[in-house]
């Protein structure tokens, strides 16, 4: 009788002191440290600790046509030197140079391009329409400059002068709009600055990124970091051949609109 009761109440005692034994555990375990915070940089009291000397800007100077020290100069209306013919590169450019030092396009000789090729470029332009003028829309002062040969910034005799939209002055030929027609009157000079990036290809020849255009009329912002869609072709859709860095071309679009004061600089 004594041992029938004694063995559940040891049991029962032995129960007893396993659970305790681990809730004991668990009250007497350390919490885990929390190590990732960040400590708080200290404040910055010296204006010196954020002046950056180093590398130091190129000094750029300009001479009496407002040219760039550190420009390529491609026409100072003299001569024809840095451009040829694209029908055949070993013709000179066949334009005339006027006695005010500018060139004008000889309707039927067709369009001339610099011997250089560039990529990413800053280009200076100023242009003037025929100061007779004749015809309507895309035939009054048309001409173009073509980025590497392939991207074609429109000039047109945009004053006054309704056309398409996306082919009057400062377009990016048939895909930009311009933001505005800041084209002066026909007997004034217009003057295109033009920030350009060219695009990128991978080894297969498929396009990664579309180059971009920057181009200010007169001062006037018209095209806003604009993205080529591929060439500017006159009937269809843009094109997207790989490339690599290409001439500056003005067309010979039949009209007598003439040039002065071409430079680029190399980005």
């Amino acid at each position: 009788m004594n041992k029938k009761f004694i063995v559940p109440f040891v049991a029962a005692g032995l129960l007893f002191s396993c659970d305790t034994s681990e809730k004991k555990n668990e009250e007497t375990t350390a919490p885990v440290e929390d190590t990732t915070a960040v400590e708080k940089e200290a404040p910055i009291t010296d204006p010196e600790a954020t002046e950056v000397w180093e590398p130091e800007p190129e000094v750029v100077s300009f001479d009496e046509n407002n040219v760039p020290s550190d420009a390529v100069v491609l026409f100072n209306g003299e001569n024809l030197d840095a451009w040829e013919s694209t029908k055949d590169s070993v013709v000179n450019a066949p334009w005339q140079i006027n006695k005010d030092g500018s060139m004008t396009v000889v309707g039927g000789t067709g369009d001339i391009q610099t011997k250089e090729s560039f990529g990413d470029m800053q280009l200076h332009v100023e242009w003037q329409a025929p100061q007779v003028v004749e015809g309507e829309g895309q035939g009054r002062g048309n001409s173009g400059i073509f980025l590497q040969g392939l991207y074609e910034v429109q000039v047109l005799n945009s004053f006054e002068n309704r056309t398409y939209s996306n082919g009057q002055a400062t377009a990016i030929y048939k895909q930009s709009i311009p933001l505005a027609n800041a084209t002066k009157p026909t007997e004034e000079w217009q003057a295109y600055d033009i920030i350009y990036h060219q695009p990128e290809f991978d080894a297969d020849g498929n396009k990664t990124k579309a180059a971009t255009v920057t181009v200010l009329h007169n001062g006037v912002l018209v095209q806003d970091n604009t993205e080529i869609q591929g060439t500017t072709e006159y009937i269809g859709k843009p094109k997207n051949p790989a490339h690599g860095e290409g001439p500056i071309k003005l067309q010979d679009h039949g009209n007598p609109v003439s040039f002065r004061n071409i430079w680029v600089r190399k980005l």
